[in-house]
């Protein structure tokens, strides 16, 4: 039984750029998205046992792939943490970091496939 594709978008607040993509992608059936910030002061902190329900971390900077593997080293392969290279310059559903999550994020998610689940 197929099931949808678990995301995480990282950003460091979860305030602004990872819930905008959350919000953008939240209707797509093949995907179930949460967001989650590296700061932990974050609205919603990226935890080890989120990134270990997630199929694949979708980073908005190198940093955040550096600090997942820098704190929670091994909670998800190196090849399931893409970096999407969007600076923290937008506002919380900015039309121009709309249009960039959509150029960028279907065409780097449609060859991750789910995880297999663990026995």
């Amino acid at each position: 039984m197929d099931r949808p594709l678990r995301v995480v978008f990282v950003c460091t607040q979860n305030k602004l750029r990872s819930p905008t993509a959350e919000a953008v992608f939240r209707d797509v059936p093949e995907w179930q998205v949460v967001s989650a910030g590296t700061d932990k002061r974050a609205e919603t902190p990226l935890t080890r046992d989120l990134l270990e329900w997630a199929d694949v971390a979708v980073c908005m900077q190198k940093q955040h792939r550096d600090w997942i593997r820098s704190k929670l080293k091994g909670a998800l392969p190196d090849d399931r943490i893409l970096i999407l290279g969007i600076p923290d310059d937008y506002e919380f559903m900015d039309a121009d970091l709309v249009l960039l999550l959509n150029k960028l994020v279907p065409s780097r998610l449609e060859k991750v496939k789910p995880k297999e689940d663990q026995a």
